[in-house]
């Protein structure tokens, strides 16, 4: 009987971790894509067209509204149960780890297996995404 309480109290606190770590994912990159709007993103757009990037507006605006909307989907994924929730969870996470490998190739070349890396909260956010592409809705 101890036993099962114990299991019943660990289940609770995995449940509990996995929305904490599922709604900072979700919650910081949606706040990414917001911090882009009005669209096309005034900063990003520019920042495009001077690295010769075709259709920079478009390109720097489907940035900022798959930031949002990633951001949404991994917290949907969560909330809606089944493999429809598993699904968007992982459409959701793929969609951040595409987008951070740009981040990364674009913004941030000199970043790669080095100590600025490990201090920014951009290699947090991709390893996120790593886990929830990879483990879906499973606990």
């Amino acid at each position: 009987m101890i036993e099962n309480n114990e299991k019943s109290g660990s289940n609770f606190f995995t449940k509990i971790t996995f929305f904490l770590v599922r709604i900072t994912l979700g919650i910081s990159f949606f706040l990414h894509g917001w911090g882009k709007l009005p669209l096309p993103p005034e900063k990003l757009s520019p920042w495009f067209e001077s690295m010769g990037m075709f259709a920079p507006e478009f390109v720097a605006s489907l940035v900022a509204v798959g930031e949002m909307l990633s951001g949404i989907g991994i917290i949907l994924g969560g909330i809606v149960s089944g493999s429809l929730g598993a699904i968007i969870t992982r459409l959701s996470a793929f969609s951040i780890f595409i987008i951070m490998i740009g981040a990364f190739y674009l913004a941030h070349p000199d970043w790669f297996i080095n100590e600025k890396l490990f201090k920014s909260e951009q290699i947090y956010i991709f390893v996120l995404s790593i886990f929830f592409l990879i483990n879906g809705n499973r606990k």
